[in-house]
């Protein structure tokens, strides 16, 4: 919600931007699942069938990107990132109603569904990773709420299966638009080390503001680049 609009208003074409943005973060979904590796342990099986439409998916969406007209994209722009930031804004309420709605019916262990609906997560998974390859704020939200309407309740578990799934589907549409040649190297390399040292630094800012105060934060910028966008295009 910050990068790519930043991008934009510095003068590049809205696709380049959105594929090199796409570039720039791919190596964060790895550097993200580090951390929970450990609780990958016994999800071999979510593993590789939700991979499939991951991989599917992000690539699909990368293909769509690249064959959207640039003034259509363009308009588009507005409405994504305003759909991105309601997502964002929206996360507590839409997980207090996915875990009232969530499976009751399913056998768990250690918080994961023995018995899932294979056919309705699989889908889901693919339709969500189309708009990840094509746009992709606001993925970890609505994989975060598949997982729990399927039937997991391991929020930890959830977060390593969401990180598996956001590496293909970044990964492999980033790879898309490098063999298309649709990547600005310059502004890669700058975004990917300003993600690297704003990782470092977070971690030891973040602890001390109030999550309250960080949400309303990216809110307020989210809104301030909806409306700008929409001033924008007119």
């Amino acid at each position: 919600m910050i990068t790519f609009p930043l991008l934009v208003w510095l003068g590049r074409e809205p696709i380049l931007a959105n594929a090199t943005n796409t570039v720039s973060l791919s190596p964060g979904s790895v550097a993200a699942l580090h951390g929970f590796r450990n609780e990958l342990e016994g999800l071999r099986r979510w593993v590789v069938w939700g991979s499939v439409p991951s991989i599917l998916g992000g690539l699909a969406g990368g293909w769509l990107l690249l064959r959207t007209p640039s003034p259509v994209f363009d308009g588009l722009v507005p409405w994504l990132i305003a759909f991105a930031t309601a997502l964002f804004a929206l996360s507590t309420p839409i997980t207090r109603w996915v875990r009232r709605h969530a499976r009751d019916d399913a056998t768990h262990v250690a918080g994961v569904p023995l018995a899932p609906r294979w056919p309705q997560a699989l889908l889901y998974q693919l339709l969500v990773s189309i708009y990840g390859g094509y746009f992709g704020a606001g993925i970890g939200i609505m994989m975060l709420a598949g997982l729990a309407l399927v039937g997991f309740t391991a929020i930890h578990r959830m977060i390593a299966l969401r990180n598996v799934y956001a590496i293909w589907i970044n990964g492999v549409a980033a790879l898309y638009f490098i063999v298309c040649g649709t990547v600005d190297w310059r502004d890669a390399a700058v975004l990917t080390a300003g993600q690297v040292a704003g990782s470092w630094l977070s971690a030891r800012v973040a602890r001390r503001l109030r999550p309250s105060v960080v949400r309303a934060v990216v809110i307020a910028v989210g809104v301030a680049m909806t409306g700008s966008f929409f001033l924008r295009g007119r």
